[in-house]
């Protein structure tokens, strides 16, 4: 193995323990770093990030770059509205951003000695690492957003594809994801699919710490909960869920829906929520820690994850929360959106619904409401499989294989 340092750019990472935005990057340099090898994270700065100079293997360096405080909305799941269209803000911020991250770029790769650069999303950290060096691996991983805005801005595509044509490798959390790279003009020869990992042992059946959170938050444990966790944007296709628990009001009076998370859609899906006869049903968390999703998932009857691609054709990656539930063992109802339909197999470790169907939604749930046998054996299964496939561990791994193909690329060239 060779050791390496990792020059790791990305617009998102979590900005303090516990923050639930970029939940996946933090295992990956961790992992990496774990793994014997250096991690440089180049991010851009936020009010709210609060990290040391260095965890272990893993140093930190973030760029300002906004010359008013209304323009800190570079990175972090803040550019896109309801995940459809780019603010106006972001427009004006990305030119100081991309100058300002490609600067600290350079300066972090002269210091550090870098041996690999590794973009997360191909716009724009992808395209920033190909502008501030062009003389050492780089290996792009993609993870939804990104594609999706390079599909739809003449701009960003244009980024795209010369970051595509710089890169030595690249990955994507999906097929889907991959086969749309390629598309774009990726090389899809030098490519593969490396799905998240999940952390098996806080991601754990725990019927104390449902328990808990069940009497801290005022909900009888005679009641069934239906739990969804995510952004509430439309992608994530909650207002289909809030209509399937409306219409199982009636014949199950015990059930209640608990929502976690945040977004440009609350006023609307609360609304929802009223017109659909539920709202007292309806808890409404806001964003919670990485450690209240895991009680929240132990305290779950149900977890769904009702996501779909949305009408200006924005879908999941590979939302956390649905390997965060299998791993839970706690049965999952979900549609096999974007990479969804890669970890999960109907009525094996889930019951797979179609998008946007309100009634299948109603009538999965209904059935694991119903059946307790098929609860406990598709969430026993979901976790086996977890732990067999999916730790972070072996994501680390691949990683490393993807740094060895993109140096091998380079000595090759």
């Amino acid at each position: 193995m060779t050791r390496q340092t990792v020059v790791m750019v990305t617009t998102s990472y979590p900005r303090f323990p516990g923050d639930l935005t970029g939940t996946f990057l933090e295992p990956i340099a961790h992992g990496v770093a774990d793994r014997g090898h250096i991690v440089h994270v180049v991010a851009p700065w936020h009010p709210r990030v609060k990290r040391p100079t260095s965890e272990g293997n893993v140093h930190f360096h973030f760029y300002r770059y906004a010359p008013v405080n209304a323009l800190n909305v570079f990175g972090y799941a803040s550019a896109l509205k309801a995940d459809t269209s780019m603010r106006p803000s972001a427009y004006l911020a990305a030119p100081f951003a991309f100058f300002a991250g490609r600067r600290l770029i350079r300066q972090v790769i002269r210091t550090s000695g870098a041996t690999v650069i590794h973009a997360h999303w191909v716009i724009p950290n992808g395209a920033m690492a190909t502008f501030a060096a062009s003389d050492i691996p780089l290996v792009v991983s993609l993870h939804g957003s990104d594609i999706y805005v390079a599909e739809r801005n003449s701009l960003a595509r244009t980024a795209a594809r010369y970051a595509f044509s710089r890169a030595q490798w690249f990955t994507a959390c999906s097929e889907d994801l991959r086969q749309r790279a390629v598309a774009l003009g990726a090389n899809g020869i030098h490519s593969e699919v490396v799905p998240y990992g999940v952390d098996i042992a806080r991601f754990t059946p725990d019927p104390k710490a449902g328990a808990k959170i069940r009497t801290v938050n005022g909900i009888a444990d005679d009641k069934r909960i239906v739990l969804a966790v995510g952004r509430l944007v439309r992608k994530k296709g909650f207002e289909y869920l809030i209509d399937a628990v409306g219409t199982l009001a009636t014949s199950h009076p015990a059930l209640c829906l608990v929502i976690a998370g945040s977004g440009d859609l609350g006023s609307e899906l609360r609304r929802r929520a009223v017109d659909a006869g539920i709202a007292e049903r309806v808890t409404w968390l806001g964003a919670i820690s990485q450690n209240a999703v895991a009680d929240w998932l132990a305290a779950a009857d149900i977890v769904a994850v009702p996501s779909l691609r949305d009408v200006s054709g924005n879908v999941d990656g590979l939302p956390n929360v649905v390997l965060e539930a299998l791993a839970s063992g706690t049965p999952l109802v979900a549609t096999t959106a974007g990479g969804i339909g890669s970890v999960i197999a109907d009525r094996e470790n889930a019951l797979a619904v179609p998008e946007r169907d309100t009634r299948g939604l109603a009538r999965a749930i209904e059935t694991l409401l119903g059946d307790d046998v098929l609860a406990a054996r598709i969430g026993t299964a979901a976790r086996e499989h977890m732990r067999k496939k999916y730790s972070w561990s072996l994501v680390a791994e691949r990683f490393e294989t993807a740094y060895d193909q993109a140096a091998r690329r380079v000595n090759h060239a």
